[in-house]
C-alpha cells in the first residue's frame, strides 16, 4: 500500500479541489455543479503546462524547418544507420529541437486522467462524488453499466464530439505532413518513419476507446481537454512565415 501513497494523497487532494470548485459553481450550475467543476479543473491543469505545449510547437517547427537537411542525412547515410543515427542527434541538439520534448504535455496528463478515474471509479475521494450527476445520469457511470434514460443522449453526445474532434486533428495533421513533408516536425521519409506519418493520424481517436470504458466524468475531461487541444492547434500550429525556416536552414 505504501507505493500507492502518492495516488491516494493526489486522489484526495483531487477531490478536496473538486468539492471546493462545486460549491463555488453550484449557485450557476445548479445541479451540474459538478460537472462545471470537472471542466474548469481539466482547464487549469491544461493552462498550468501551456508553456510545455508552446515549446513543443516550437520544437516542431524548428524540426520541420530542418527537414530538408535531415532528408539529406538520410540519403548520404543510408548504408550507414549508426552514423545516419548520430548525425540526426547532433543536428537537432545544434538546433535545440528534442523530438522528446512533443511527449512531455500528453505525459503529464495522463496522471490527472488516472487520479479523475480513481476519484469516480472507486470510493477514494468520497461516496458522494459518485453519486453526483450530470443530466440525470451519474458521473461515476460507465458505458457498460447500461444506456437506459438520459446515459443513452449524453453518452451519444460526447462520443460524436471526441470523433468529430478526433476527425479534425487528423485532418490538420494530415494535411500538415502534406504541406510540410513532416508529421510534428519529424520528416516522413525514412526507414520505420513513414508507418509513423501513417500512424499518428490515427492517434486522435484512441480518445474514442478510451471513453468507452471510462465513467462519465473521466469522458467529460477527455471531451475537455481534446477541444482545448483543437484549440490549440488552431492558435499556436496556423501557418507562419517562411524567413525563419529559411534562416535555421541556412545554419
Amino acid at each position: 500500500m505504501l507505493a500507492f501513497a502518492p495516488l491516494h494523497a493526489a486522489v484526495g487532494a483531487a477531490g478536496t479541489a473538486l468539492t471546493a470548485l462545486t460549491t463555488l459553481l453550484e449557485p450557476i450550475a445548479g445541479g451540474a455543479a459538478t460537472a462545471a467543476a470537472i471542466v474548469v479543473l481539466t482547464v487549469a491543469v491544461r493552462l498550468l503546462i501551456s508553456p510545455l505545449t508552446v515549446a513543443q510547437v516550437r520544437g516542431e517547427r524548428r524540426r520541420a524547418a530542418l527537414a530538408p537537411r535531415v532528408r539529406d542525412l538520410q540519403r548520404r547515410y543510408a548504408d550507414d544507420p549508426a552514423r545516419m543515427q548520430s548525425e540526426l542527434f547532433a543536428l537537432y541538439r545544434t538546433a535545440g529541437a528534442n523530438p522528446l520534448a512533443g511527449c512531455l504535455p500528453l505525459l503529464l496528463q495522463a496522471p490527472f486522467l488516472l487520479v479523475l478515474y480513481r476519484l469516480f471509479a472507486t470510493t477514494e475521494g468520497g461516496t458522494g462524488l459518485l453519486d453526483e450527476r450530470l443530466a440525470g445520469v451519474p458521473l461515476g457511470h460507465h458505458l457498460g453499466d447500461g444506456l437506459t434514460g438520459a446515459a443513452l443522449p449524453l453518452f451519444a453526445v460526447l462520443l460524436a464530439a471526441l470523433v468529430a474532434l478526433a476527425w479534425w486533428s487528423s485532418r490538420r495533421t494530415r494535411r500538415a505532413a502534406a504541406v510540410t513533408g513532416a508529421v510534428a516536425g519529424t520528416p516522413t521519409e525514412g526507414p520505420g518513419v513513414a508507418a509513423l506519418g501513417r500512424v499518428l493520424p490515427l492517434l486522435p481517436y484512441t480518445t474514442v476507446l478510451f471513453a468507452l470504458v471510462l465513467p462519465l466524468a473521466a469522458v467529460l475531461y477527455l471531451v475537455t481537454t481534446t477541444a482545448w487541444s483543437a484549440l490549440e492547434q488552431a492558435v499556436l500550429r496556423r501557418p507562419q512565415g517562411v524567413p525563419r525556416d529559411a534562416e535555421i536552414n541556412r545554419r
